[in-house]
């Protein structure tokens, strides 16, 4: 019997060549060192890296790339390593999403114009786990995703602090006079003390927890820590992993599945994730071909959460890869019929396979399903006349008594009128407002910019209210709570009714009932929309690119023209 016909390595199109093509692209390498025998036909590995100093959370890849390399090597493999633009949330301005998309392309462009075979992806801070997924996915190639992990637990005068958590809580401490500014600064040092990325369930731990549950990156990928030895053991396993998946074939599209997504939003529900989960998700769904739709995140709506995590709850990543890390609750959504069981993951083995004897260590960190840490937490998608393609609000992280409120509004036309009226006393709103910030979503930032969470008023802090209803089209870090509706569809800046809001007007919102009300009748906003302008757009470079051909939030803030995906043929010769 014959044995099937074994698939042709697309590097050898470079490297296979007996020509002067051929001479070209083996000679130029050859001056790293890299003996001829290299290019004898083994799976050429790209290593996907995001290294940089400015990225904090990333600085440690390229020790991390080696553990890589030592598994490609070891399972026969040839490894190449090549940068692509990095995001770092904590310093990239005007926000690192305005940016997700264009790294999304370099990833993109990286891997299809060069001889790689398979690619690990190494991801960590927020936007670098999205963008290199959606990259990767538009190419299709045999790909694994290693995560960078977490920090250690932050530690300030005896008390456990969590990195942007902690910060938004202590800020507001100050502005309440409750602590003063050296207590604040000398907090900094304290929380993030070590390598890795936040170890709250920010967007960060909740995008490499959604790398795990959609079958892209190996068992416990979510929580190990950084700076554990287990973190580059999980490397070097993922660098033999690769090298047999170019093998067997196993590319993304067969990996991310309808199923795969489905996993995901229940399983952003249980950890008590981010609300960025919904708009990279939907992103990296669009780019693989899986019809994800806004409305899809309300199969996880009823999901309880099981995690105890800040902003949710109490402890930190070290505390949960302790406890079990997303195996246990990967385990617990599956005993309850809650997760799509037969799905495939980068292991060659389905999901339930990985999980189904994992144990929970710690049951005040992973809470069981019948007795769950809260009810009904999964994000929850909310319309109406004021977000009438939808908008967003983790209910696990907002005041309860929140959920179902009127009150009057106080607008916030910028992020900078915001920063100019927010800390005078003469502003007239009190805890029962409900604040509303215009001007932060895709288009209007630009970028989608995690401002949605606006700091309260000093004179409601002082009177000891820590949440209050607010709206906007903005998103907010996946370490920040409270009552916080976001992502609003049409954002402002493309005309929404969000762009119509004045002061005094109400506004109902009604989780339970999945509505966000503006109380103006139809002939008010008309005319109100008739006297709308919209804002001016840029004139150059990637700022006009991007506000002309941005999608909404409910769509997941792609670019319209990189929808799809265009696979990895090889290019034409280059010479």
């Amino acid at each position: 019997m014959n044995s099937p016909t074994k698939k042709p390595l697309r590097s050898q199109a470079w490297f296979g060549k007996a020509d002067k093509d051929g001479f070209i692209h083996r000679s130029w390498m050859k001056n790293q060192g890299l003996p001829h025998h290299l290019f004898d036909g083994r799976p050429v590995i790209g290593i996907c890296n995001t290294w940089s100093e400015l990225t904090p959370c990333n600085a440690h890849f390229r020790e991390l790339a080696e553990y890589v390399k030592k598994g490609v090597y070891e399972a026969g493999g040839f490894p190449v390593e090549f940068p692509v633009m990095s995001l770092g949330e904590s310093n990239l301005r005007p926000t690192a999403m305005l940016f997700r998309n264009l790294a999304s392309m370099d990833v993109e462009e990286s891997i299809r114009g060069n001889p790689i075979d398979g690619v690990i992806l190494l991801c960590g801070c927020d936007k670098t786990t999205p963008a290199l997924l959606m990259g990767a996915a538009s190419c299709n190639l045999p790909t694994l995703a290693v995560s960078g992990g977490p920090m250690l637990n932050g530690r300030y005068r005896g008390q456990t602090l969590g990195s942007g958590t902690g910060v938004w809580q202590m800020s507001e401490q100050v502005r309440a006079g409750t602590i003063d500014m050296e207590q604040f600064i000398e907090a900094e040092s304290c929380m993030n003390r070590s390598r890795g990325h936040c170890m709250t369930m920010g967007t960060a731990s909740t995008m490499a927890s959604m790398v795990e549950a959609l079958g892209m990156g190996l068992p416990h990928n979510a929580a190990i820590p950084a700076v554990d030895a287990r973190r580059q053991v999980l490397a070097h396993m993922a660098g033999r992993r690769i090298v047999e998946m170019v093998n067997e074939d196993l590319t993304m599209d067969k990996i991310l599945t309808r199923a795969a997504f489905e996993n995901a939003i229940r399983a952003n529900a249980a950890i008590g994730g981010s609300t960025n989960a919904v708009v990279h998700l939907l992103a990296i769904a669009g780019r693989i071909g899986v019809d994800l739709k806004l409305e899809d995140w309300e199969r996880g709506s009823e999901v309880p959460c099981l995690v105890n995590l800040q902003p949710s709850g109490e402890f930190l990543m070290e505390d949960f890869y302790y406890a079990g890390g997303l195996p246990a609750v990967l385990r617990e959504l599956g005993e309850a019929q809650l997760l799509q069981r037969d799905a495939l993951t980068v292991n060659g083995r389905t999901i339930w396979d990985n999980v189904s004897r994992a144990e929970c260590f710690d049951r005040k960190v992973i809470f069981p399903i019948e007795a769950p840490f809260k009810a009904k937490a999964g994000i929850a998608v909310l319309k109406g006349n004021l977000a009438p393609d939808g908008a967003v609000i983790k209910p696990s992280a907002a005041t309860a008594a929140l959920l179902q409120h009127r009150g009057r509004a106080v607008v916030f036309e910028s992020i900078e009128d915001l920063h100019a009226r927010i800390n005078d006393d003469s502003l007239d709103i009190d805890a029962s407002c409900v604040m509303v910030l215009k001007g932060a979503g895709p288009k209007g930032y630009p970028g989608f910019a995690e401002v949605g969470n606006m700091p309260l008023p000093p004179k409601v802090l002082k009177q000891g209210i820590t949440d209050m209803v607010r709206i906007s089209d903005g998103r907010m870090s996946g370490t920040a709570y409270g009552a916080v509706v976001l992502h609003v569809a049409p954002e402002a800046a493309a005309g929404g009714t969000l762009a119509l809001v004045q002061n005094g007007d109400m506004i109902e919102l009604d989780v339970a009932g999945r509505r966000l009300h503006l109380d103006v009748d139809d002939a008010e906003l008309a005319r109100r929309r008739a006297a709308w302008q919209a804002p001016p757009t840029p004139q150059r470079g990637w700022y006009k690119l991007y506000v002309e051909t941005v999608q909404q939030a409910n769509l997941g803030a792609d670019l319209a023209f990189l929808v799809g995906s265009s696979g990895a043929a090889v290019p034409r010769d280059s010479h």
